[in-house]
């Protein structure tokens, strides 16, 4: 006669749940027994250090964040949340990445590595890969969307400000200037959009965004000129002239104004990471 479960005692039902738990625990996703069960954190680092240095990024990731999971106090913990993070992004699981990453930064404000940390999590938002595709076609990082760029932007700011020291501080630095550039190229195509749809107030007041906040950027000429031109069609004789001599007091060299074309360096201003 078969027992029924309601009527079974609930210190025996837990035990059966729990020896359920144990018994799927010790399967694979597939539901083939999972040998690094039975890895030790030594064994499990050394895999995943071994996998790292085959450039296997995703196996390797799954091992550092199986290390962190099992042994979260042991001595390889917070190396191995570093180590998954950069795997993750490194096999282009960006979500992943950065759940690794910031789970070590909430965790471990005190760690040396927390310049890394921070320098690591500006590399995972602002993946500069524009894959195969993107460089076929010739597309600028610029062309994508500037959420992730802001974002990557404060993570680097954040090493360059509290860790000046920090070996990562020149080149995050760079980075934050190349971000700058990317954003003020962004607004630019945005202003040329408008211009080119006869859309001249709208044009005239996002050039004048990328003058106002971005007045380093190399994106700036076409600003000006696009500022120069929308007032022109607008009418507005006196700004028109206004930001035709700002142009040429910043650019005396540009042909802008003549050919309607902002000549760019064969290296591009985006390429810097490009290798």
């Amino acid at each position: 006669m078969r027992r029924n479960l309601g009527n079974m005692p609930i210190t025996l039902l837990l035990a059966l749940l729990f020896a359920l738990t144990l018994l799927s625990g010790c399967a694979g996703s597939d539901g083939n027994k999972d040998d690094t069960d039975i890895w030790s954190e030594a064994k499990l680092y050394s895999e995943g250090t071994d996998k790292l240095n085959d450039g296997d990024f995703a196996k390797c990731g799954k091992y550092f964040e199986k290390l962190e999971a099992r042994f979260p106090f042991g001595p390889y913990s917070q190396q191995a949340q570093i180590n998954a993070a950069y795997c993750y992004w490194k096999a282009q699981e960006q979500t992943q990445a950065l759940v690794a990453i910031d789970r070590f930064i909430k965790l471990h404000q005190g760690s040396p590595n927390l310049d890394y940390a921070y320098y690591l999590k500006g590399l995972i938002t602002f993946n500069d890969d524009l894959g195969w595709l993107g460089k076929f076609t010739g597309q600028d990082l610029s062309e994508r969307d500037p959420k992730a760029a802001k974002e990557a932007f404060e993570s680097f700011k954040v090493v360059v400000e509290r860790f000046p020291n920090s070996k990562y501080a020149p080149d995050a630095l760079d980075r934050m200037r190349y971000i700058v550039n990317s954003l003020a190229e962004a607004d630019v195509i945005v202003a040329r959009f408008y211009y080119q749809r006869g859309a001249y107030l709208a044009a005239a007041n996002r050039a004048q965004l990328v003058i106002r906040d971005y007045d380093r950027a190399p994106a700036v000429e076409e600003a000006l000129y696009i500022l120069t031109k929308s007032y022109e069609k607008l009418g507005m004789t006196q700004l028109s002239n206004d930001s035709a001599r700002v142009f040429k007091l910043n650019f005396p060299d540009s042909d802008m104004m003549t050919t309607g074309q902002r000549v760019k360096n064969e290296r591009r201003w985006w390429q810097i990471w490009n290798k």
